[in-house]
């Protein structure tokens, strides 16, 4: 038993979590979209950033049950959905055949992709690198598999150093999840947000995942032109409709922005 508990470490964790997660995931508001003025919003978010589609090819990494990967394709994007979670995948794919759109999904590590040198034009990921082991590593190979001149487009946040409304709401929902234990497992249980904690704890970006801290790993990789967004008001607007009172003072007191960055053309 020693044995198996050494060779389950954190990446083992952060697997199994968003596996579980899967079930709800497309329920969940700041997930799914739920309105047209949240789609729009996030496609102006996508093309400020990475310009016309024109068919280019896009590794969407961490890419869940493909809710960005659709919203790139919407934009006419030739779209490739990676995640290392099978549930995700199995959502994700029976998703695009239900919508009846060509979208790839493959099962892979968003931190080696073992996808081949300079084959695609842009990188997107939403919600990622908070969760990263080993973000210089993933940053190295992100510039590796992107073509030369492409694109990396970052959407991320600081989820520890919230404002004071943010962490007293934060301990309310624990509070409700706590007194909710005895309910099915899901999303908002109590062990599920113990193991987010856990795992939030842990990895590289324990101390919250500022802007300015990943600029620093991406510029030390090897990217350039690198641009940090922390315009998501059109965005948080439209999703703040579906959001429970708590969550909207969360996340009106969270540092959310976007990144992009550029492969050099040498």
């Amino acid at each position: 038993m020693s044995g198996m508990q050494q060779n389950y470490g954190l990446r083992d964790e952060i697997k199994a979590y968003w596996s579980l997660r899967a079930e709800s995931f497309d329920s969940q508001a700041g997930h799914e979209i739920f309105s047209e003025p949240e789609r729009a919003a996030w496609h102006q978010l996508i093309s400020r950033h990475l310009g016309r589609a024109e068919h280019r090819r896009v590794l969407d990494l961490a890419s869940g049950t493909g809710v960005v990967s659709h919203l790139l394709y919407d934009l006419g994007f030739d779209v490739t959905g990676m995640d290392w979670a099978e549930p995700m995948l199995e959502r994700a794919r029976a998703k695009a055949r239900l919508r009846d759109r060509p979208l790839r999904f493959l099962m892979g590590d968003a931190e080696k992709t073992m996808e081949p040198d300079n084959s695609y034009d842009a990188i997107t990921n939403r919600h990622l690198v908070w969760t990263l082991v080993d973000p210089e590593a993933a940053f190295t190979e992100w510039l590796r598999v992107l073509k030369p001149g492409g694109q990396l487009l970052i959407v991320d946040g600081d989820f520890v150093n919230s404002g004071f409304p943010a962490r007293l709401a934060s301990a309310v929902a624990r509070v409700i999840a706590r007194i909710r234990a005895s309910a099915p497992a899901g999303v908002h249980s109590a062990a599920m947000m113990e193991t987010h904690q856990s795992i939030l704890s842990r990895v590289y970006f324990s101390g919250g995942a500022r802007a300015n801290a990943v600029v620093e790993l991406l510029a030390q990789a090897g990217f350039e032109d690198i641009v940090v967004d922390t315009d998501m008001r059109a965005i948080h607007k439209a999703q703040k409709r579906n959001f429970p009172f708590l969550k909207r003072i969360e996340r009106a007191t969270q540092h959310r922005y976007a990144i992009c960055a550029r492969k050099p053309m040498d």
